[in-house]
């Protein structure tokens, strides 16, 4: 049992029976009152974000929840569908429960996958991916004097923006967190 004045940032709790991480939080002890946190929680399946007070001595349970590393396979009308390598046990992600990360996925990569009471329920984005270019404008003579981006589509269909000089076949380093260009990976 974790006890409340025990939350911290990024850890892992069950409430009402279902799975929140704490994504920050406050101790307080008022002069004649009684210890009490205050925490702003995040449910890991549908992500909606909530802030309550408890007292010290109310405790939470952890979660059931395992990490397994999956490669992904393919996307069809049920979702995103990964494979367990050791057991080939197959779960399938919702475009939902993936969010932005579905534009980063590339077949047979291995990647993360978060588990709760045996029900996949998130997948865990590395910082950072190399993916290739296949559309790009070519660059105009004479606009490098200023910092000008261009439109540029990777593998997967995603639509970013990079520096001029960024051709078709190019590889890029792309932060999954923002969805940025970062640097040529060639």
């Amino acid at each position: 049992m974790i006890s409340a004045s025990d939350l911290r940032k990024g850890l892992r709790v069950l409430v009402d029976g279902e799975p929140y991480i704490v994504v920050d939080f406050s101790h307080a002890k008022m002069g004649r009152g009684r210890p009490h946190t205050k925490a702003k929680l995040k449910h890991l399946i549908t992500g909606s974000v909530f802030e309550k007070t408890y007292l010290s001595s109310e405790s939470f349970r952890e979660p059931d929840l395992e990490n397994r590393k999956m490669q992904y396979l393919y996307n069809d009308a049920d979702g995103y569908n990964f494979m367990d390598s050791t057991s080939y046990d197959q779960t399938a992600l919702t475009a939902d429960a993936l969010g932005d990360s579905r534009f980063y996925l590339m077949e047979n990569q291995e990647y993360s996958i978060l588990f709760f009471e045996g029900r996949a329920i998130s997948l865990d984005m590395p910082a950072s991916v190399v993916l290739t270019v296949v559309e790009a404008e070519p660059a105009i003579k004479g606009d490098s004097v200023t910092n000008i981006q261009k439109t540029a589509k990777v593998q997967t269909g995603l639509e970013i923006k990079v520096p001029l000089f960024v051709k078709e076949g190019d590889r890029v380093k792309i932060d999954t967190r923002t969805g940025e260009y970062i640097e040529r990976a060639n």
